[in-house]
């Protein structure tokens, strides 16, 4: 990793100029760091959490975006005539390109993107609003779950992603029951709803949810870590008739006893990117107030730190929830 220099975009008609103001590191940034995400084109620009600034509009740009207003970013494309966008699912193109994963990212000053793409903040922060991405990921993980008022809902995974369907599940009514390894991170889940939590390193874990469930499991898993062993957790606990809802990449092949596929009669169910709705959602949840957004940020750094940041980082990849770059 290295800061360089580029030249500026030219920007296009209908494009929008943005400032950057922060933007993070996610674990697919790591992956790629480390040389183990299998989708990355390198060499790349990381960056695809976004708090910016409109600095210009292009002439075909509805009015409703104009300079000076404060932004995200919706970081995916979507060709319009795969099975995915023909069913109107275009958060799963076939052909997506995620910004700092298939193309340059938005780690640098200045950067121009179709306006369909940028999306309006309202009042939050830039800062705030490189933590919406990640947690929309999170709340569309709960849409595929069709979670409700009656589910006890176990998110395996509490980094920002898995915050977000933590949250998510407890704004539809369900019971949350959130694990991981870092005890950190599971009194942040707590704080922002998790009725129960489970360290997956110490604690008996299906002991524990048989105790929570009342003996029948958790009636929607959330895998969002993305090993071997939280893939086969999620379908080894998951109650009979449940759903499983898949959002980690897991770097290796998994094996797994199927025979619960059909005994338990699962739904088992990917989950990718997010939908236009779910920004929206997260945007309206932070603008409560109540998030706690300075708990979510581990580390603020400038460009120059952000390399000896990311080797840090690789070094303890447990105790990070993001690192923010701050232009």
């Amino acid at each position: 990793m290295a800061v360089v220099n580029i030249a500026e975009q030219e920007m296009k008609p209908d494009e929008v100029l943005l400032r950057l103001k922060y933007v993070g590191f996610c674990g697919s940034d790591l992956s790629t760091y480390l040389g183990k995400n299998p989708m990355v084109r390198m060499p790349v620009i990381p960056g695809h959490e976004v708090g910016a600034v409109i600095e210009r509009v292009g002439a075909d740009v509805p009015e409703g975006l104009r300079p000076g207003m404060t932004v995200t970013v919706n970081p995916y494309t979507n060709c319009g005539k795969c099975a995915s966008c023909r069913g109107g699912r275009v958060n799963a193109c076939q052909h997506n390109e995620t910004l700092g994963v298939q193309r340059n990212g938005a780690m640098r000053e200045l950067i121009a993107l179709p306006w369909e793409k940028v999306i309006p903040a309202g009042l939050l922060t830039p800062r705030t609003c490189a933590l919406i991405e990640p947690m929309s990921v999170g709340f569309h993980a709960v849409s595929r779950a069709q979670v409700t008022d009656i589910d006890v809902v176990l998110v395996i995974g509490c980094g920002m992603v898995g915050m977000g369907a933590v949250v998510r599940s407890v704004q539809r009514g369900a019971t949350v029951v959130a694990a991981d390894i870092d005890d950190e991170k599971l009194a942040l889940a707590k704080q922002v709803g998790a009725s129960y939590t489970i360290n997956t390193q110490t604690d008996d874990v299906h002991s524990r949810l048989l105790e929570m469930t009342s003996g029948f499991g958790p009636d929607v898993v959330i895998e969002a870590v993305g090993s071997t062993a939280t893939y086969q957790m999620a379908v080894d606990e998951v109650a009979f008739t449940g759903r499983v809802i898949c959002i980690g990449y897991a770097k290796s092949e998994v094996s797994f006893q199927t025979k619960f596929f059909v005994q338990k009669e699962l739904d088992i169910r990917g989950s990718r990117n997010a939908q236009p709705s779910d920004f929206r959602a997260v945007i309206h949840y932070l603008e409560r107030g109540t998030c706690p957004v300075d708990r979510l940020i581990s580390r603020e750094v400038t460009p120059q730190e952000a390399p000896a940041a990311m080797q840090q980082w690789a070094e303890r990849p447990g105790k990070v929830f993001r690192i923010l770059v701050k232009w």
